[in-house]
Protein backbone atom coordinates (compact mmCIF):
# COMPACT_ATOMS: atom_id res chain seq x y z
CA UNK A 1 0.00 0.00 0.00
CA UNK A 2 1.42 3.81 -0.77
CA UNK A 3 2.39 5.73 2.36
CA UNK A 4 0.25 8.78 2.61
CA UNK A 5 2.58 12.13 3.32
CA UNK A 6 2.26 13.00 6.77
CA UNK A 7 3.21 16.35 7.88
CA UNK A 8 3.29 17.45 11.83
CA UNK A 9 2.45 21.23 13.02
CA UNK A 10 2.67 22.71 16.52
CA UNK A 11 -0.29 25.66 16.68
CA UNK A 12 0.39 28.47 17.82
CA UNK A 13 -0.85 29.60 21.83
CA UNK A 14 -1.44 33.03 23.30
CA UNK A 15 -2.72 34.03 26.57
CA UNK A 16 -6.29 36.01 26.56
CA UNK A 17 -5.33 39.80 27.58
CA UNK A 18 -8.89 40.54 28.61
CA UNK A 19 -12.19 39.22 29.51
CA UNK A 20 -13.48 39.51 25.52
CA UNK A 21 -10.93 38.46 23.77
CA UNK A 22 -10.96 40.89 20.16
CA UNK A 23 -10.94 38.36 17.16
CA UNK A 24 -10.34 40.16 13.87
CA UNK A 25 -12.56 38.15 10.85
CA UNK A 26 -11.40 38.31 7.42
CA UNK A 27 -10.68 35.92 4.21
CA UNK A 28 -9.98 36.22 0.70
CA UNK A 29 -12.29 33.22 -1.10
CA UNK A 30 -12.09 32.01 -5.00
CA UNK A 31 -11.97 28.20 -6.09
CA UNK A 32 -9.46 29.30 -9.04
CA UNK A 33 -9.77 26.38 -11.93
CA UNK A 34 -6.15 26.26 -13.20
CA UNK A 35 -7.15 25.46 -16.92
CA UNK A 36 -10.04 28.07 -16.96
CA UNK A 37 -7.95 30.63 -19.31
CA UNK A 38 -10.42 33.33 -17.92
CA UNK A 39 -8.39 34.86 -15.12
CA UNK A 40 -10.59 36.06 -12.36
CA UNK A 41 -9.47 40.10 -11.57
CA UNK A 42 -10.07 42.68 -8.93
CA UNK A 43 -13.64 43.36 -10.43
CA UNK A 44 -14.55 39.80 -9.72
CA UNK A 45 -14.20 39.84 -6.24
CA UNK A 46 -17.56 41.10 -3.97
CA UNK A 47 -16.58 42.71 -0.55
CA UNK A 48 -18.69 42.75 2.45
CA UNK A 49 -19.20 45.98 3.66
CA UNK A 50 -17.20 46.52 6.93
CA UNK A 51 -19.05 49.36 8.98
CA UNK A 52 -20.64 50.38 11.25
CA UNK A 53 -19.68 47.14 13.43
CA UNK A 54 -22.68 46.41 15.17
CA UNK A 55 -24.95 46.28 11.99
CA UNK A 56 -22.15 44.37 9.85
CA UNK A 57 -22.10 41.56 12.47
CA UNK A 58 -26.10 41.08 12.60
CA UNK A 59 -25.70 41.16 8.87
CA UNK A 60 -23.53 38.13 8.68
CA UNK A 61 -25.52 36.10 11.29
CA UNK A 62 -28.80 36.06 9.11
CA UNK A 63 -26.59 33.75 6.33
CA UNK A 64 -26.09 30.24 7.08
CA UNK A 65 -22.34 30.26 5.92
CA UNK A 66 -18.95 30.07 8.15
CA UNK A 67 -18.69 33.78 9.06
CA UNK A 68 -22.03 33.79 10.51
CA UNK A 69 -20.96 30.37 12.75
CA UNK A 70 -17.83 32.86 13.40
CA UNK A 71 -20.93 35.45 15.09
CA UNK A 72 -23.03 32.74 16.66
CA UNK A 73 -19.66 31.11 18.41
CA UNK A 74 -18.46 34.55 19.09
CA UNK A 75 -21.22 35.19 21.06
CA UNK A 76 -21.52 31.35 22.82
CA UNK A 77 -17.96 31.51 23.70
CA UNK A 78 -17.11 35.23 24.51
CA UNK A 79 -15.58 36.84 21.82
CA UNK A 80 -15.56 39.97 20.38
CA UNK A 81 -15.47 40.09 16.66
CA UNK A 82 -13.89 42.50 14.69
CA UNK A 83 -15.11 43.04 10.73
CA UNK A 84 -11.61 42.91 8.32
CA UNK A 85 -11.69 42.31 4.84
CA UNK A 86 -13.87 39.38 3.78
CA UNK A 87 -14.51 38.99 -0.41
CA UNK A 88 -15.34 36.13 -2.46
CA UNK A 89 -15.35 35.40 -6.23
CA UNK A 90 -17.72 32.83 -8.43
CA UNK A 91 -15.31 30.59 -9.72
CA UNK A 92 -13.12 30.98 -12.43
CA UNK A 93 -9.41 30.95 -13.61
CA UNK A 94 -6.44 31.74 -11.30
CA UNK A 95 -6.38 35.32 -9.56
CA UNK A 96 -4.51 37.80 -11.46
CA UNK A 97 -1.10 38.53 -9.45
CA UNK A 98 -2.60 42.54 -9.41
CA UNK A 99 -6.10 41.62 -7.62
CA UNK A 100 -4.38 39.01 -5.29
CA UNK A 101 -1.69 41.34 -4.13
CA UNK A 102 -4.54 44.61 -3.85
CA UNK A 103 -7.06 42.14 -2.10
CA UNK A 104 -3.85 40.82 0.19
CA UNK A 105 -2.78 44.35 1.04
CA UNK A 106 -6.32 45.23 2.08
CA UNK A 107 -6.91 42.33 4.36
CA UNK A 108 -3.46 42.75 5.79
CA UNK A 109 -4.28 46.40 6.21
CA UNK A 110 -7.88 45.86 7.90
CA UNK A 111 -6.14 43.78 10.67
CA UNK A 112 -3.76 46.21 11.67
CA UNK A 113 -6.60 49.14 11.75
CA UNK A 114 -8.38 46.89 14.82
CA UNK A 115 -8.57 48.27 18.20
CA UNK A 116 -6.25 45.09 19.49
CA UNK A 117 -5.82 41.78 17.47
CA UNK A 118 -5.90 38.89 19.83
CA UNK A 119 -6.80 36.34 17.35
CA UNK A 120 -7.70 35.71 14.02
CA UNK A 121 -10.34 34.01 12.07
CA UNK A 122 -10.08 33.66 8.59
CA UNK A 123 -12.50 32.34 6.11
CA UNK A 124 -10.57 30.67 2.79
CA UNK A 125 -11.75 28.24 0.42
CA UNK A 126 -8.53 26.29 0.09
CA UNK A 127 -8.25 26.03 -3.92
CA UNK A 128 -7.03 29.77 -4.44
CA UNK A 129 -4.53 29.82 -7.27
CA UNK A 130 -2.70 33.01 -8.40
CA UNK A 131 -0.92 33.66 -11.26
CA UNK A 132 2.37 34.13 -8.82
CA UNK A 133 1.66 31.58 -6.15
CA UNK A 134 0.00 28.04 -6.64
CA UNK A 135 -1.10 28.01 -3.34
CA UNK A 136 -2.86 31.51 -2.52
CA UNK A 137 -4.13 30.46 0.61
CA UNK A 138 -0.90 29.28 1.56
CA UNK A 139 0.88 32.79 0.54
CA UNK A 140 -2.17 34.66 2.52
CA UNK A 141 -1.94 32.78 5.73
CA UNK A 142 1.95 33.07 5.51
CA UNK A 143 1.35 36.90 5.15
CA UNK A 144 -1.24 37.37 8.01
CA UNK A 145 1.24 34.97 10.36
CA UNK A 146 4.23 37.43 9.50
CA UNK A 147 1.53 40.39 10.30
CA UNK A 148 0.71 39.39 13.51
CA UNK A 149 3.14 37.16 14.93
CA UNK A 150 3.97 33.57 16.52
CA UNK A 151 1.49 33.98 19.36
CA UNK A 152 -1.26 35.17 17.78
CA UNK A 153 -3.97 31.99 17.03
CA UNK A 154 -4.69 32.47 13.80
CA UNK A 155 -8.05 29.81 12.82
CA UNK A 156 -8.68 29.32 9.22
CA UNK A 157 -11.63 27.10 7.80
CA UNK A 158 -11.53 25.69 4.49
CA UNK A 159 -13.84 24.33 1.77
CA UNK A 160 -14.15 20.91 1.49
CA UNK A 161 -12.28 21.05 -2.07
CA UNK A 162 -9.42 22.84 -0.37
CA UNK A 163 -6.14 21.44 -1.33
CA UNK A 164 -4.78 21.69 1.76
CA UNK A 165 -0.60 22.62 1.94
CA UNK A 166 2.29 21.70 5.10
CA UNK A 167 2.78 25.08 5.04
CA UNK A 168 -0.30 26.03 5.70
CA UNK A 169 -1.20 23.87 8.66
CA UNK A 170 2.48 24.70 9.76
CA UNK A 171 1.29 28.32 9.97
CA UNK A 172 -1.96 28.42 11.61
CA UNK A 173 -3.04 27.38 14.65
CA UNK A 174 -5.83 25.13 13.48
CA UNK A 175 -7.24 24.42 10.42
CA UNK A 176 -10.88 22.99 10.17
CA UNK A 177 -12.56 22.04 6.57
CA UNK A 178 -16.04 21.82 5.74
CA UNK A 179 -17.23 17.52 6.41
CA UNK A 180 -19.97 18.33 4.13
CA UNK A 181 -20.82 18.13 0.32
CA UNK A 182 -22.97 19.42 -0.55
CA UNK A 183 -21.60 22.04 2.38
CA UNK A 184 -24.35 21.95 4.70
CA UNK A 185 -22.42 22.29 7.36
CA UNK A 186 -20.51 25.51 7.14
CA UNK A 187 -21.95 27.36 10.05
CA UNK A 188 -21.32 24.74 12.57
CA UNK A 189 -17.93 24.82 10.80
CA UNK A 190 -17.89 28.58 11.49
CA UNK A 191 -18.95 27.89 15.09
CA UNK A 192 -16.21 24.68 15.63
CA UNK A 193 -13.56 27.26 14.58
CA UNK A 194 -14.59 30.05 17.56
CA UNK A 195 -15.26 27.47 20.08
CA UNK A 196 -11.07 26.61 18.94
CA UNK A 197 -10.18 29.97 19.42
CA UNK A 198 -11.71 30.71 22.77
CA UNK A 199 -10.38 27.52 23.92
CA UNK A 200 -7.20 28.66 22.80
CA UNK A 201 -6.57 32.21 24.46
CA UNK A 202 -8.22 31.16 27.35
CA UNK A 203 -5.10 28.24 28.01
CA UNK A 204 -7.34 25.53 28.36
CA UNK A 205 -6.32 23.46 25.23
CA UNK A 206 -2.70 23.74 23.15
CA UNK A 207 -3.43 22.71 19.13
CA UNK A 208 -1.26 20.38 17.62
CA UNK A 209 -2.47 19.42 14.26
CA UNK A 210 -1.04 16.90 11.52
CA UNK A 211 -2.02 16.94 7.69
CA UNK A 212 -1.95 13.54 6.03
CA UNK A 213 -2.16 13.61 2.04
CA UNK A 214 -2.54 10.45 0.39
CA UNK A 215 -1.48 10.04 -3.23
CA UNK A 216 -4.60 10.30 -5.33
CA UNK A 217 -7.38 12.25 -6.89
CA UNK A 218 -10.59 12.16 -5.22
CA UNK A 219 -12.58 12.60 -8.33
CA UNK A 220 -15.23 15.16 -8.24
CA UNK A 221 -18.22 12.68 -9.16
CA UNK A 222 -17.66 10.64 -5.72
CA UNK A 223 -16.85 13.55 -3.45
CA UNK A 224 -20.86 13.29 -2.08
CA UNK A 225 -20.65 12.53 1.27
CA UNK A 226 -24.29 11.19 2.07
CA UNK A 227 -23.10 7.93 0.64
CA UNK A 228 -19.99 5.70 0.19
CA UNK A 229 -17.45 5.44 -0.19
CA UNK A 230 -17.37 8.59 1.70
CA UNK A 231 -19.92 9.22 4.24
CA UNK A 232 -18.17 6.12 6.53
CA UNK A 233 -15.12 8.28 6.63
CA UNK A 234 -17.12 11.35 7.27
CA UNK A 235 -19.01 9.91 9.77
CA UNK A 236 -15.50 8.73 11.33
CA UNK A 237 -14.72 12.10 11.34
CA UNK A 238 -17.59 13.31 13.32
CA UNK A 239 -17.23 10.14 15.81
CA UNK A 240 -13.55 11.14 16.81
CA UNK A 241 -14.60 15.03 17.32
CA UNK A 242 -16.92 13.06 20.33
CA UNK A 243 -13.49 12.61 22.23
CA UNK A 244 -12.60 15.37 24.15
CA UNK A 245 -8.97 15.07 23.23
CA UNK A 246 -9.65 16.23 19.22
CA UNK A 247 -10.55 19.34 18.77
CA UNK A 248 -11.28 18.87 14.86
CA UNK A 249 -10.75 16.20 12.50
CA UNK A 250 -11.45 17.20 9.18
CA UNK A 251 -11.82 15.20 5.89
CA UNK A 252 -11.18 17.11 2.65
CA UNK A 253 -11.92 15.60 -1.12
CA UNK A 254 -9.53 18.02 -3.06
CA UNK A 255 -9.94 20.14 -6.20
CA UNK A 256 -8.93 18.34 -9.19
CA UNK A 257 -9.40 21.77 -11.38
CA UNK A 258 -6.29 23.46 -9.94
CA UNK A 259 -2.64 22.20 -10.95
CA UNK A 260 -0.75 22.45 -7.79
CA UNK A 261 1.63 20.74 -5.90
CA UNK A 262 -0.73 19.49 -3.38
CA UNK A 263 -4.05 19.02 -5.43
CA UNK A 264 -6.02 16.15 -3.88
CA UNK A 265 -7.57 14.90 -0.43
CA UNK A 266 -6.54 15.82 2.63
CA UNK A 267 -6.88 14.48 6.46
CA UNK A 268 -6.29 17.23 8.77
CA UNK A 269 -6.14 16.11 12.79
CA UNK A 270 -6.35 18.69 15.58
CA UNK A 271 -5.71 17.80 18.83
CA UNK A 272 -4.67 18.71 22.54
CA UNK A 273 -1.67 18.81 22.32
CA UNK A 274 -1.40 15.26 21.82
CA UNK A 275 0.63 14.92 18.45
CA UNK A 276 1.33 10.97 18.65
CA UNK A 277 -2.35 10.87 18.45
CA UNK A 278 -2.95 13.18 15.03
CA UNK A 279 -0.14 11.76 13.45
CA UNK A 280 -1.61 8.35 14.32
CA UNK A 281 -5.78 8.93 12.98
CA UNK A 282 -4.75 11.62 10.59
CA UNK A 283 -2.75 8.49 9.22
CA UNK A 284 -5.61 6.18 9.83
CA UNK A 285 -8.56 8.32 7.68
CA UNK A 286 -5.56 8.46 4.97
CA UNK A 287 -5.61 5.20 4.62
CA UNK A 288 -9.22 4.38 4.81
CA UNK A 289 -9.51 7.38 1.84
CA UNK A 290 -6.94 5.41 0.40
CA UNK A 291 -8.93 2.24 0.48
CA UNK A 292 -11.58 3.14 -1.69
CA UNK A 293 -9.61 3.19 -4.83
CA UNK A 294 -11.36 0.71 -6.36
CA UNK A 295 -14.90 2.26 -6.08
CA UNK A 296 -14.42 5.52 -7.46
CA UNK A 297 -13.47 4.58 -11.42
CA UNK A 298 -15.43 6.69 -13.60
CA UNK A 299 -18.23 5.10 -15.47
CA UNK A 300 -20.64 8.34 -17.03
CA UNK A 301 -22.69 8.16 -20.02
CA UNK A 302 -22.12 10.93 -22.22
CA UNK A 303 -24.95 13.90 -22.92
CA UNK A 304 -26.73 11.67 -26.05
CA UNK A 305 -26.76 8.54 -24.09
CA UNK A 306 -28.01 10.80 -20.62
CA UNK A 307 -30.70 12.61 -22.95
CA UNK A 308 -31.73 9.38 -23.96
CA UNK A 309 -32.13 8.21 -20.39
CA UNK A 310 -33.85 10.87 -19.20
CA UNK A 311 -36.36 10.83 -22.06
CA UNK A 312 -37.15 7.00 -21.17
CA UNK A 313 -37.23 7.07 -17.54
CA UNK A 314 -40.96 6.51 -16.33
CA UNK A 315 -40.73 9.35 -13.23
CA UNK A 316 -39.63 13.13 -13.60
CA UNK A 317 -38.09 14.81 -13.31
CA UNK A 318 -34.70 13.61 -14.07
CA UNK A 319 -32.05 15.75 -13.00
CA UNK A 320 -28.85 15.97 -15.71
CA UNK A 321 -25.69 16.72 -14.05
CA UNK A 322 -23.74 18.84 -16.59
CA UNK A 323 -20.31 17.92 -15.04
CA UNK A 324 -18.34 19.74 -17.53
CA UNK A 325 -19.79 23.22 -17.09
CA UNK A 326 -19.89 23.24 -12.93
CA UNK A 327 -20.06 26.55 -12.30
CA UNK A 328 -19.33 26.19 -8.82
CA UNK A 329 -16.00 24.60 -9.67
CA UNK A 330 -15.24 27.18 -11.99
CA UNK A 331 -16.56 26.51 -15.48
CA UNK A 332 -18.30 29.66 -17.93
CA UNK A 333 -21.96 28.47 -16.80
CA UNK A 334 -22.75 29.11 -21.07
CA UNK A 335 -21.81 25.25 -22.27
CA UNK A 336 -24.67 24.05 -24.84
CA UNK A 337 -23.94 19.80 -25.05
CA UNK A 338 -26.83 19.33 -23.36
CA UNK A 339 -29.31 21.70 -24.39
CA UNK A 340 -27.83 20.77 -28.64
CA UNK A 341 -29.02 17.15 -27.32
CA UNK A 342 -32.34 17.98 -25.92
CA UNK A 343 -33.02 19.47 -29.02
CA UNK A 344 -31.92 17.30 -31.66
CA UNK A 345 -33.57 14.34 -29.82
CA UNK A 346 -36.80 16.51 -29.42
CA UNK A 347 -37.16 16.13 -25.90
CA UNK A 348 -40.14 17.44 -24.16
CA UNK A 349 -40.54 19.30 -20.68
CA UNK A 350 -37.08 20.77 -20.44
CA UNK A 351 -35.25 23.25 -18.81
CA UNK A 352 -31.80 24.88 -19.36
CA UNK A 353 -30.31 27.54 -17.68
CA UNK A 354 -27.17 29.37 -19.81
CA UNK A 355 -25.44 32.57 -18.63
CA UNK A 356 -25.73 34.55 -22.00
CA UNK A 357 -25.79 38.67 -21.64
CA UNK A 358 -26.08 39.13 -25.07
CA UNK A 359 -28.73 36.87 -25.61
CA UNK A 360 -30.47 38.84 -22.16
CA UNK A 361 -30.41 41.59 -23.88
CA UNK A 362 -31.83 40.55 -27.15
CA UNK A 363 -34.82 39.29 -25.27
CA UNK A 364 -35.21 42.54 -22.94
CA UNK A 365 -35.14 44.13 -26.70
CA UNK A 366 -38.07 41.81 -28.00
CA UNK A 367 -40.21 42.30 -24.50
CA UNK A 368 -42.42 39.68 -22.82
CA UNK A 369 -44.23 37.90 -25.96
CA UNK A 370 -41.70 38.70 -28.19
CA UNK A 371 -40.10 36.56 -31.00
CA UNK A 372 -36.67 35.15 -30.16
CA UNK A 373 -34.32 33.68 -32.37
CA UNK A 374 -30.64 33.80 -32.29
CA UNK A 375 -27.67 31.27 -31.19
CA UNK A 376 -27.35 31.12 -27.42
CA UNK A 377 -24.09 30.25 -25.27
CA UNK A 378 -20.51 28.64 -26.24
CA UNK A 379 -19.32 32.19 -26.22
CA UNK A 380 -16.63 31.86 -23.51
CA UNK A 381 -14.38 29.79 -25.12
CA UNK A 382 -14.06 26.75 -27.23
CA UNK A 383 -14.33 24.00 -24.55
CA UNK A 384 -18.27 24.01 -23.87
CA UNK A 385 -19.43 23.21 -27.15
CA UNK A 386 -20.71 25.80 -29.94
CA UNK A 387 -23.71 28.55 -29.73
CA UNK A 388 -26.74 26.73 -30.36
CA UNK A 389 -29.72 28.46 -32.63
CA UNK A 390 -32.94 28.75 -30.60
CA UNK A 391 -35.83 29.78 -31.62
CA UNK A 392 -39.47 30.81 -29.67
CA UNK A 393 -40.87 33.85 -27.77
CA UNK A 394 -40.09 36.03 -24.30
CA UNK A 395 -41.81 34.30 -21.65
CA UNK A 396 -41.00 36.43 -18.90
CA UNK A 397 -38.57 39.15 -17.75
CA UNK A 398 -36.62 39.45 -14.57
CA UNK A 399 -34.45 41.22 -12.27
CA UNK A 400 -32.95 38.20 -11.10
CA UNK A 401 -32.50 38.91 -7.85
CA UNK A 402 -33.81 36.33 -5.07
CA UNK A 403 -33.68 34.79 -1.61
CA UNK A 404 -32.86 31.02 -0.15
CA UNK A 405 -33.75 30.83 3.36
CA UNK A 406 -33.01 26.97 3.63
CA UNK A 407 -29.71 25.92 4.48
CA UNK A 408 -28.13 24.71 0.95
CA UNK A 409 -24.94 24.72 -0.55
CA UNK A 410 -22.36 26.79 1.20
CA UNK A 411 -25.06 28.73 3.17
CA UNK A 412 -25.28 31.73 1.40
CA UNK A 413 -28.80 33.38 1.32
CA UNK A 414 -29.10 36.32 -1.15
CA UNK A 415 -28.44 35.55 -4.93
CA UNK A 416 -28.28 37.12 -8.15
CA UNK A 417 -28.78 36.22 -11.64
CA UNK A 418 -28.06 39.76 -12.90
CA UNK A 419 -31.03 40.49 -15.43
CA UNK A 420 -32.73 37.44 -16.39
CA UNK A 421 -34.69 36.16 -19.13
CA UNK A 422 -36.90 33.09 -19.87
CA UNK A 423 -37.24 31.42 -23.09
CA UNK A 424 -40.53 29.39 -23.85
CA UNK A 425 -38.64 27.21 -26.93
CA UNK A 426 -39.97 26.53 -30.16
CA UNK A 427 -42.03 23.11 -29.75
CA UNK A 428 -43.22 23.37 -26.51
CA UNK A 429 -46.69 22.67 -25.59
CA UNK A 430 -48.62 23.38 -22.45
CA UNK A 431 -48.50 20.79 -20.20
CA UNK A 432 -44.75 20.23 -21.70
CA UNK A 433 -42.93 23.38 -21.98
CA UNK A 434 -39.14 23.71 -22.84
CA UNK A 435 -37.76 26.80 -21.19
CA UNK A 436 -34.09 28.43 -21.97
CA UNK A 437 -33.52 30.35 -18.19
CA UNK A 438 -31.18 33.27 -19.84
CA UNK A 439 -29.00 34.97 -17.15
CA UNK A 440 -26.27 37.80 -17.22
CA UNK A 441 -24.02 36.52 -14.46
CA UNK A 442 -22.77 32.83 -13.65
CA UNK A 443 -24.79 31.55 -10.77
CA UNK A 444 -24.21 28.01 -9.49
CA UNK A 445 -27.53 26.03 -9.32
CA UNK A 446 -27.42 25.35 -5.47
CA UNK A 447 -30.88 26.30 -4.97
CA UNK A 448 -34.36 25.49 -6.72
CA UNK A 449 -35.14 29.44 -6.26
CA UNK A 450 -33.11 29.89 -9.36
CA UNK A 451 -36.05 28.43 -11.32
CA UNK A 452 -39.08 29.28 -9.07
CA UNK A 453 -37.92 33.40 -8.79
CA UNK A 454 -38.53 33.48 -12.72
CA UNK A 455 -41.60 31.63 -12.42
CA UNK A 456 -40.32 28.00 -13.22
CA UNK A 457 -41.94 25.26 -11.02
CA UNK A 458 -38.86 22.41 -11.50
CA UNK A 459 -41.37 19.57 -10.05
CA UNK A 460 -43.34 20.24 -13.29
CA UNK A 461 -40.76 19.83 -15.68
CA UNK A 462 -39.78 16.00 -17.09
CA UNK A 463 -35.98 17.37 -17.59
CA UNK A 464 -33.62 19.79 -15.20
CA UNK A 465 -30.41 20.51 -16.85
CA UNK A 466 -27.97 21.43 -13.87
CA UNK A 467 -24.63 23.13 -14.41
CA UNK A 468 -22.94 21.56 -11.20
CA UNK A 469 -21.43 18.17 -9.38
CA UNK A 470 -22.48 17.55 -6.11
CA UNK A 471 -22.86 20.75 -4.66
CA UNK A 472 -26.80 20.98 -6.15
CA UNK A 473 -27.86 17.80 -4.74
CA UNK A 474 -29.10 19.33 -1.48
CA UNK A 475 -31.72 21.72 -3.33
CA UNK A 476 -32.60 18.57 -6.48
CA UNK A 477 -32.54 15.60 -4.35
CA UNK A 478 -35.72 16.13 -2.32
CA UNK A 479 -37.63 16.62 -6.13
CA UNK A 480 -36.09 14.49 -8.46
CA UNK A 481 -37.26 11.21 -9.14
CA UNK A 482 -33.63 10.30 -10.80
CA UNK A 483 -30.01 12.11 -10.75
CA UNK A 484 -27.78 11.34 -13.61
CA UNK A 485 -24.16 12.37 -13.93
CA UNK A 486 -23.17 13.41 -17.44
CA UNK A 487 -19.99 13.15 -18.94
CA UNK A 488 -19.55 16.54 -20.85
CA UNK A 489 -16.97 18.97 -21.94
CA UNK A 490 -15.64 21.75 -20.48
CA UNK A 491 -12.86 22.86 -18.09
CA UNK A 492 -14.47 21.10 -15.30
CA UNK A 493 -15.05 17.37 -17.13
CA UNK A 494 -14.56 14.78 -14.50
CA UNK A 495 -12.19 13.09 -16.63
CA UNK A 496 -8.81 14.01 -15.73
CA UNK A 497 -7.36 13.07 -19.47
CA UNK A 498 -8.75 15.48 -20.65
CA UNK A 499 -6.28 18.00 -19.03
CA UNK A 500 -2.52 18.37 -18.71
CA UNK A 501 -0.98 18.55 -14.89
CA UNK A 502 2.55 20.17 -15.04
CA UNK A 503 2.38 21.27 -11.18
CA UNK A 504 1.26 17.83 -9.43
CA UNK A 505 3.06 16.10 -7.40
CA UNK A 506 3.45 12.38 -9.01
CA UNK A 507 2.38 9.29 -8.72
CA UNK A 508 -1.34 9.68 -7.86
CA UNK A 509 -3.63 7.55 -8.65
CA UNK A 510 -6.81 8.79 -11.05
CA UNK A 511 -3.99 10.48 -12.79
CA UNK A 512 -2.04 8.00 -13.77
Amino acid sequence: MRTALVFLACGALAAAQSPRPMIVVAGISHESASFNPARTELADFVKRPRTPRDQVLRDWARSHDTVSGYVEGARQYGLDLYPGLVCQATPKGPVTAEAFETLSGELLESIRSAPRVDGVLLALHGALVVETFPHGDTELVRRVREAVGPQTPVVVTHDFHANVTPEIVALSTALITFKENPHIDTHERGIQAARIMAATLSGKVKPVQVVAKPPMVYNIVFQYTKRPPLLPITEESRRLEQDPRFLAVSVSGGYQYADVPYMGPSVVVVTDNDRALAEREARRLSDMLWATRDQIVLRLPDAAAAVRQARENNRFPVALMDLGDNIGGGSAGDGTTLLGELLRQKAAGWVVTLADPAAVQAAMRAGIGGAFDMEVGGKTDQLHGPPVRVRGRVKSLHEGKYLETEVRHGGGRYFDLGHAAVIQVEGSTPDDQNLLLLTTRRSSPNSLHQLISVGIYPERQKILTVKGAVAPRAAYEPIAARIIEVDTPGVTSVNPARFTYKLVRRPLFGLE
